[in-house]
């Protein structure tokens, strides 16, 4: 869609003078997850800035987010995301002001303290503004839509579309959004324009033409609700492991040579680093499952070095354990230093893994200052894990974690001059506020210049870094984001059932046991469907996909690790209760929110993994691996429809769904594809072959160069040949019934102004449409059933023809022999047609659909499936 060409163009170039100077000049450079770059910029506000007696109190103050809870003594006017506020701006025909962050955000804190807390400018928003403050990690889908919205929206104007947190968007009362940005300070700043300006600037615009401003949102709604859908696969993709290897070649060829890490670009050498878990989970899976075309050495240095770079740089605690959100440098010294569940959970399986491969002892050590810190500062006393831990201390970024030479000196006394020389301290300060610990060295190398040996010199650091541990634990606590999440504690939860099972540690075992009976004990409503978060003794917001998909991950590895039943029957009956919530019966694939979700300007189906992996590529992960634990083929029928859908973006971006890759090699090696002779097509579905026409249009042009121009003016056809008619087919079983019959459906898709005949076709000199198959096992097609046509009257004909328009249903009857029981089938379906618009007809037209099924052998359970295209009540 080219949306400068159908958008009200004016309108955009009238928002971009005040928007640009604000959001584009200042993102914060948090694409992928965080919040920004560590800045200069300090607020001079207390962060302990809830006093006794607080002179406002808003909505908020009745949350359980602590998030929200943040902004509960805001003099802004906050509504959380909900009925109250929609309808007060329906009613008051005012404009929201929606506003999207998270707890440990930096950059959502400073807007809090300098923007939200001004009076002045909080009357402004109350009196002309609904104002919605929302947690992301509460309501992802709400993040992920409006995060979209703001993509679409620079994309129109022309600004880079990077975005970030705090996330601000301006909706119209039918919240389709039209403008907005990211963080606006509160005053005018080297060119960035205010907030209260912004404000002032959209509350005009809105007065003085809100159609016109409606009009623009609308276009941006739709634009978004196209991009965050994806499309049906229109061609079966072959699953075969060249897929896998194109996936992991692009991520090697990312590869940061000199200084570890993958997406790396020389353009722009100096972009922050982040972990990117997804990827490098599917390099280590590489290592494990080398092909004939194998990459597993490259992709072996390439996971190593990367692994090796962040456990000695400053984006690993070298005191507490656990990683920071990512590096704001090449080099992995200085990082945003918030910590995330989610990270530290993905990281875990990544070292423990790392340490069986390669007996690497530093790996062994990562992992257990990983999973040590989750449960000293991460866990609740019932067990479930706590979602972030915070990165300022009043007002700075980083300030809990940094040390001054002064004070390293005299902590340590003597000791200093060893720590100095190992931990980079006699470097320059590369972070404005004192020093980051990082490795400049290793054990060997340091141990040989000190006449020690490495196990002595490990030991003294050691006793080292735990006296500075105990010293910075007395400083000012960092903000903890204390909600319990679902999905994250499933990635927790399969991150320390791993390290339990490898480092042969049954105490993290225990710990992820008790975590996933937290959630399955607390986090579910009466029905077994799961919530999305708990906090204060209450669970709320129902449970999305990713919840659903990462706690069935942990649980298939709690019961690799310790074996018991409980843990696959319960990853198995919260998979069937995803599959029934969430499947998508027609197009395949699973939608990120349950089907009776709460409507919203769109509805996400995604395949790329971004900080955490997509819920897609994670939940054909797990089916796959229930397939082979449960020897149930119905779960591997859903991987393989869902691999199937996302065949195309598999094809085209192999390194933005690296998990996906990851369920490709899975999906070849599983036991059950090595008994099987074909697995590219689907169970119960067909793949287009051809259109007929089109390629004899390509012949007829060849020989007559007019005839592409003449058919473009006479039948309405462009050069790029728009299909007018499209099928599916779909069976009534899941594998063909030997010796019975069962029920196949032809369902024609027709464009908007065209038409095609009846069958028998009337007046009886048209084409009429035909429905017929070629078998290899004789499988013979009976009662076929055309639907009723209507009448459609054309100048110069007397009598009015019968015709299909929009949607036709064609259903027969097919007979399996039953001496092909335990065979293969290929079937073909050719419907012809002839496609008819009220001034021409082009050349009567075939389309072939072919698919590939097993015929049930004696015995063999048959399933119904496709039910929907085979009721009484379904169109034609």
């Amino acid at each position: 869609m080219d949306l400068k060409k159908n958008s009200n163009w004016w309108f955009a170039l009238l928002l971009t003078a005040f928007f640009i100077s604000s959001s584009w000049n200042h993102q914060m450079l948090s694409a992928d997850d965080g919040s920004g770059k560590i800045s200069k910029q300090k607020s001079s506000v207390s962060t302990d800035k809830h006093k006794e007696t607080p002179t406002f109190t808003n909505r908020l103050a009745k949350e359980t987010s602590p998030y929200l809870l943040l902004h509960k003594h805001n003099p802004v006017d906050w509504y959380p995301w909900g009925p109250e506020a929609f309808e007060k701006a329906k009613k008051e025909n005012k404009i929201i002001f929606l506003s999207v962050g998270y707890s440990s955000c930096y950059w959502c804190h400073v807007m809090e303290r300098l923007v939200f807390e001004n009076p002045q400018i909080a009357e402004y928003m109350n009196k002309h503004f609904v104002n919605i403050k929302v947690d992301r990690e509460e309501r992802p889908d709400i993040d992920d839509i409006y995060m979209t919205s703001l993509s679409v929206y620079f994309h129109l104007i022309g600004a880079p579309s990077n975005g970030g947190w705090p996330l601000s968007m301006f909706l119209t009362p039918d919240r389709e959004p039209f403008a907005g940005g990211t963080y606006f300070p509160p005053t005018d700043q080297g060119g960035q324009m205010s907030f209260p300006r912004v404000l002032q600037r959209v509350h005009q615009l809105w007065s003085e033409d809100k159609k016109q401003v409606s009009q623009s949102a609308t276009i941006i709604a739709r634009e978004v609700a196209r991009l965050q859908k994806e499309q049906a696969a229109t061609e079966t993709i072959a699953i075969e492991s060249k897929l896998v290897t194109a996936g992991v070649r692009s991520i090697n060829a990312s590869y940061d040579a000199e200084f570890g890490g993958i997406d790396f670009s020389e353009v722009s050498p100096n972009s922050p680093k982040f972990p990117t878990s997804s990827k490098l989970a599917l390099l280590q899976y590489d290592i494990q499952s080398p092909s004939k075309d194998s990459t597993s050495v490259e992709s072996a240095k390439v996971l190593n070095h990367t692994l090796d770079a962040m456990a000695n740089g400053g984006i690993y605690d070298h005191l507490g354990g656990g990683f920071h959100r990512y590096s704001t440098d090449r080099y992995w010294h200085v990082p945003h230093f918030e910590k995330m569940l989610y990270d530290n959970g993905q990281l875990a399986s990544l070292y423990a893994n790392a340490f069986e491969q390669t007996g690497n002892i530093q790996y062994k050590s990562v992992t257990e200052g990983i999973v040590d810190f989750v449960l000293r500062e991460l866990t609740d006393t019932q067990g479930g894990f706590y979602s972030a831990l915070d990165a300022e201390t009043d007002g700075v970024e980083g300030k809990h974690y940094a040390w001054s030479q002064a004070e390293l000196k005299s902590a340590l006394g003597d000791d200093y001059d060893l720590f100095a020389e190992f931990y980079g301290l006699n470097e320059p300060a590369r972070f404005e506020h004192g020093y980051v610990l990082h490795r400049v060295t290793s054990l060997e190398e340091l141990a040989t210049k000190k006449d020690m040996t490495p196990e002595a010199l490990e030991g003294k650091l050691a006793t080292l870094r735990q006296k500075l541990h105990t010293i910075r634990s007395k400083r000012k606590p960092l903000l903890i984001d204390d909600k319990i999440l679902t999905s994250w504690n499933g990635l927790m939860i399969e991150g320390m059932a791993t390290a339990g099972r490898i480092l042969k540690r049954p105490d993290y075992t225990a710990a992820a046991e008790k975590a996933a009976q937290f959630i399955l004990e607390h986090m579910r409503d009466d029905k077994g469907h799961l919530y999305r978060s708990y906090r204060a003794d209450q669970a709320r917001l129902n449970a999305y996909l990713d919840d659903y998909a990462f706690l069935v991950k942990g649980l298939l590895a709690l019961h690799q690790a310790t074996g018991k039943q409980q843990w696959l029957d319960q990853a198995r009956e919260l998979t069937d209760l995803q599959i029934e919530l969430f499947w998508d019966q027609k197009e395949h694939g699973f939608f990120f929110t349950t089907h009776d979700h709460e409507q919203l300007i769109a509805r996400t189906k995604n395949a790329y993994d971004a900080a955490i992996p997509s819920g897609n590529s994670i939940s054909t992960l797990n089916l796959i691996e229930l397939s082979e634990r449960t020897h149930q083929s119905r779960y591997r029928e859903y991987a393989n429809q869902t691999l199937q859908l996302f065949g195309k973006t598999i094809k085209r971006y192999p390194g933005r769904c690296a998990q996906l890759m990851q369920a490709v090699g899975e999906y070849i090696e599983s036991p059950l594809t090595q008994n099987q002779s074909s697995i590219s097509i689907p169970t119960g579905d067909f793949v287009l072959l051809e259109d007929s026409y089109e390629k004899a249009d390509e012949q007829l042009a060849a020989m007559n160069p007019g005839l592409e121009l003449l058919m473009a003016a006479g039948l309405g056809q462009t050069k790029e040949k728009k299909k007018l008619v499209t099928a599916k087919a779909y069976l009534s079983v899941d594998r063909l019934p030997a010796g019975k019959t069962c029920q196949v459906a032809i369902v024609l898709a027709i464009e908007k102004g065209w038409h095609i005949n009846t069958n028998p076709a009337s007046p009886d000199f048209l084409v009429p449409t035909t429905f017929t198959i070629k078998s290899n096992q004789n499988v013979k097609l009976s009662d076929v059933k055309y639907p009723t046509g209507h009448a459609f009257r054309v100048t110069g004909f007397d009598e009015p023809l019968q015709v299909y328009e929009k949607q036709a249903i064609i259903r027969g009857t097919l007979e399996v022999p039953v001496n092909s029981a335990g065979k293969e089938e290929t079937l073909e379906l050719k419907i012809k047609y002839q496609a008819c618009n009220d001034k021409t007809c082009i050349r009567p037209t075939t389309i072939s659909l072919k698919g590939k099924f097993q015929i049930a052998k004696p015995g063999e359970q048959v399933r119904q499936i496709n039910q929907k295209w085979f009721q009484p009540t379904a169109t034609n």
